[in-house]
């Protein structure tokens, strides 16, 4: 059932990628195309880049309606690697990649409105 519960959040940013209907930004920059897709109320919904062949390369960040951060994380020739980081109302889970495919998963929970840094 986990696994399940990540493959939708990771799969969140390739769904709404695919629901834009405003126009996005894009910027030929060296080898790579620079992209930045919005949402209808004109916010950020997603930047990032890919090739000119279309695969999506290096860093992506995903954005609510209001600017709050849903996910963050890279992509090496087309395919998610690396850490990745998905923001929940009351969580942060952390799902690290290899061609993507899932290699572990690691969760905090929200528990209090207080950060403590204790030495």
């Amino acid at each position: 059932m986990r696994k399940y519960i990540l493959i939708l959040f990771a799969s969140i940013g390739i769904m709404t990628f695919a629901q834009e209907v405003k126009n996005p930004v894009l910027e030929v920059k060296g080898d790579v195309i620079l992209a930045t897709y919005f949402h209808d109320n004109g916010a950020v919904h997603q930047h990032g880049s890919f090739t000119k062949d279309g695969v999506l390369q290096g860093l992506w960040t995903s954005y609510d309606f209001q600017g709050n951060k849903l996910s963050q994380g890279f992509y090496s020739n087309g395919f998610k690697t690396g850490q990745w980081l998905f923001w929940t109302k009351d969580a942060l889970k952390e799902v690290n990649f290899s061609d993507s495919k899932i290699i572990n998963i690691s969760e905090w929970r929200k528990t209090s409105d207080v950060a403590l840094n204790i030495r």
